[in-house]
């Protein structure tokens, strides 16, 4: 599909400017999310027309203006063609999933992930999502596992509104429990050790919030689903530098742990990875 889009503008731009094409962009719904380099701010345009000519479903092409930031993980975005809107409505595994992109997170790449970890779910655990978003990992889960309950904790105001209707939606109403909230503080008073399994796809503050996400667990254990952004040099594994971050906070706090798997889920820029590491808490 990449290539696609730089083929259909081989005749517009100019082969600099086609080297200077983003190679990837975001499809959520029916809403395309491009970056646009400066040198190519003028024919945003045309680069959109490439995107909806590739891709038959999309209405409407937003452009990626600032990097996700802040509390609420927003990113500035200028309407580029289509319909005026930023309201997407996405289908993933049977699942059907709200969400304004201007004022809620939401990635369509970590589809992998919010299945593969569905999968690992056993019947009747008991599960804190503490960076739930709208509640694509929770409602996934809830709709292709037999779990329990799925408290899903988020600091957004907005996404925690998507992720009640999104559990309405997809009928997992009593499974997946939305939480308006800091989720050390709901740790800390309402969900001290009552999980078998720890969500924490936050890459920004999960190292900073590991110790709640011990508290969560139960007396006798269970896993942490570990997400965090690593740099790596050619000669580097990022997993491995992700480990030794890992395993030096849970040394310190005197834990029993292994962890038996990591995976790079995707580059987010030079040299720079999204990493998973399941972690089990003896």
């Amino acid at each position: 599909m990449k290539k696609s889009v730089r083929l259909l503008l081989r005749e517009s731009l100019s082969s600099e400017e086609l080297s200077a094409v983003c190679n990837s962009y975001d499809v959520v719904g029916d809403i395309a999310v491009i970056r646009v380099p400066q040198i190519l701010a003028p024919k945003r345009e045309l680069i959109a027309d490439a995107v909806v000519r590739v891709h038959s479903n999309v209405k409407t092409v937003l452009m990626q203006t600032s990097a996700v930031s802040g509390d609420f993980r927003i990113r500035s975005l200028e309407w580029v063609s289509g319909a005026k809107k930023t309201l997407a409505v996405h289908c993933e595994f049977g699942c059907v999933l709200e969400v304004d992109l201007a004022k809620a997170y939401f990635s369509p790449r970590l589809s992998f992930e919010r299945k593969r970890i569905a999968g690992l779910v056993k019947p009747d655990e008991t599960v804190v999502n503490m960076f739930a978003g709208v509640g694509c990992f929770s409602i996934i889960m809830a709709r292709h596992s037999e779990v329990g309950k799925v408290f899903s904790v988020d600091l957004n105001p907005y996404a925690v509104g998507f992720m009640r209707k999104n559990v309405r939606l997809n009928r997992v109403h009593g499974k997946v429990i939305p939480l308006l909230g800091d989720s050390a503080v709901f740790v800390k008073e309402r969900l001290r050790h009552v999980a078998d399994r720890v969500l924490m796809p936050l890459p920004e503050r999960a190292c900073e919030y590991l110790d709640y996400a011990l508290m969560a667990l139960k007396p006798h254990g269970g896993w942490i689903h570990y997400y965090d952004f690593v740099h790596a040099a050619k000669s580097e594994e990022p997993v491995v530098k992700a480990k030794d971050k890992v395993t030096e906070k849970l040394n310190g706090l005197g834990v029993s742990y292994t962890i038996p798997f990591g995976r790079v889920v995707r580059a987010t820029g030079p040299r720079w990875f999204q990493v998973v590491l399941d972690i089990f808490i003896d």
